[in-house]
C-alpha cells in the first residue's frame, strides 16, 4: 500500500513539469484580469448656466439658478436715484436690471410687496373699466398672486426714481424674496409661497402660479399662485 502511494506521488510531480535538457521549467500561469468595480462612477458636478433659464423649466430649476449667484449686500439697495438726487429708503429695497427693468418694495402701503416696471413688447391692453393712467408694464408680485398691468394716477413708489443696478452675476435677498438677473431676464422667488416670476421685455412668466383668473377691476392679467 505504501509503495502505491509513493508511485502516485511520483507520477503527479512528473506531470507538473517538463524536462528540457535535464532541467525542469515551471508551468506558465494565466494572468488574472481584475474584475470591474460594481460601484457607480463619480458624478461630475452640475454646472449652473450663466444665462437665465427658460420660462417653462420647473420652479426648482429657477430657484437653483437664482441661488447659484453670490449675494450682494442688501444695505446698498435702500436708496432711490433720480436726476442726481438720492433718496434714502430705510424700509424698502430698490434695484434696476441691466436691461432696464426697475423694481421696488413698498413697506408703507403693505402688499403687494414687490413691484417692477417692465418695458413689455406686448403689454396687456387697457381694460374698458379703467380710469387714470394705464401702465401695462407694471407688475405686482406678492408671492400669492402676479398682476400684470394696472392703473396709477401718479408714479407711486417709483416717484423717487429707481434703485442701483443689480449686477448680472449677483443675487439680492430681501424679506421673503431673492432675485437674480442676466442681460435679458430677471427671476425672483418668494420663499414663503414657493412661487417665482420671470420678468423680461418679451413677457412675464410664472412658476407655480400657472392658474390665470379673472382679474379684479383695474388689473390687466392676474395669476394665482
Amino acid at each position: 500500500m505504501r509503495i502505491a502511494v509513493l508511485l502516485a506521488a511520483s507520477i503527479l510531480v512528473a506531470g507538473c513539469s517538463q524536462s528540457t535538457g535535464g532541467e525542469s521549467s515551471p508551468t506558465a500561469l494565466t494572468p488574472i484580469t481584475p474584475s470591474r468595480t460594481t460601484g457607480s462612477a463619480p458624478t461630475a458636478p452640475t454646472t449652473v448656466p450663466s444665462a437665465a433659464p427658460a420660462a417653462d423649466v420647473p420652479i426648482a430649476d429657477a430657484i437653483t439658478w437664482i441661488e447659484a449667484a453670490p449675494p450682494v449686500d442688501a444695505a446698498d439697495y435702500h436708496i432711490a436715484l433720480r436726476s442726481g438726487t438720492t433718496t434714502e429708503l430705510p424700509d424698502d429695497v430698490a434695484f434696476t436690471t441691466p436691461f432696464g427693468t426697475t423694481c421696488m418694495t413698498d413697506a408703507k402701503h403693505g402688499a403687494p410687496a414687490l413691484a417692477c416696471l417692465v418695458d413689455l413688447a406686448e403689454p396687456p391692453p387697457r381694460p374698458p373699466d379703467v380710469y387714470g393712467q394705464w401702465k401695462g408694464g407694471w407688475v405686482d408680485f406678492d408671492g400669492s398672486t402676479v398682476e400684470i398691468g394696472s392703473a396709477h394716477g401718479d408714479p407711486g413708489r417709483f416717484g423717487n426714481g429707481q434703485g442701483p443696478e443689480l449686477s448680472a452675476d449677483r443675487s439680492l435677498s430681501f424679506g421673503d424674496y431673492r432675485c437674480r438677473t442676466d442681460d435679458t431676464a430677471l427671476l425672483c422667488v418668494n420663499y414663503a409661497h414657493h412661487s417665482a416670476v420671470r420678468f423680461s421685455d418679451s413677457g412675464i412668466d410664472t412658476y407655480a402660479c400657472a392658474r390665470q383668473t379673472t382679474p379684479p377691476a383695474g388689473i390687466g392679467v392676474q395669476y394665482v399662485c
